[in-house]
């Protein structure tokens, strides 16, 4: 089977990144309000980038080989 192109891996770490994003934003937000946005960002990225890397993307693109290999 051949690999995904730039642009299907491209939205599959858009699909995973996004939801990470916004559920770490919004996790954080009671204790890190006052915190400046560089702060919050970093610590963001701490949790977002390594659950994205070694977790999620390889999940979605396991689904995605999955589903490209029956409508085959």
């Amino acid at each position: 089977m051949t690999p995904p192109t730039v642009h299907v891996r491209a939205m599959i770490t858009w699909t995973a990144i996004f939801p990470l994003v916004t559920l770490g934003f919004y996790a954080i937000k009671p204790f890190a309000a006052d915190w400046s946005p560089v702060l919050r960002a970093f610590v963001l990225s701490i949790v977002v980038v390594p659950l994205a890397v070694y977790i999620v993307v390889p999940r979605l693109m396991r689904a995605y080989g999955t589903v490209a290999r029956r409508n085959r």
